[in-house]
């Protein structure tokens, strides 16, 4: 997502756990840039109490949609695949992190999103 503020463009992904495996160093640079953003607006939610309502919203919102249950059947399922006796808490984040990822709605993902942005929105000075 690209806001533009003035003659500062700001540049949030929200996504995590992206890679740079570039050698070109204008791209590092970018990447780097990017990681300091995303910091920084991170600092911000957390300084002014809104990542924790954040949290809340998504912790209600999956629990209203059954995620939570849909997790939790999961984890089941994998448990009895392999035995309790040869699960590791690891193992079980592996195998459900991705499922979990895939099952949350997009409605949820779109509401948060369109708070963080109205968040940067009222405090643009990043």
């Amino acid at each position: 997502m690209m806001k533009k503020s003035g003659t500062h463009v700001l540049t949030v992904r929200l996504c995590e756990g992206t890679v740079c495996s570039s050698a070109d160093p204008s791209r590092q640079k970018i990447m780097s840039k990017d990681s300091q953003m995303r910091a920084a607006i991170n600092q911000k939610l957390i300084e002014m109490g809104e990542r924790e309502r954040l949290k809340e919203l998504l912790r209600a919102k999956l629990v209203e949609c059954g995620w939570k249950d849909q997790l939790k059947a999961q984890c089941k399922d994998v448990i009895k695949e392999k035995g309790l006796e040869h699960v590791t808490v690891e193992d079980l984040v592996t195998e459900v992190t991705p499922k979990g990822r895939a099952l949350v709605p997009d409605s949820v993902k779109k509401e948060l999103l369109q708070r963080i942005r109205a968040f940067l929105a009222q405090h643009a000075t990043l």
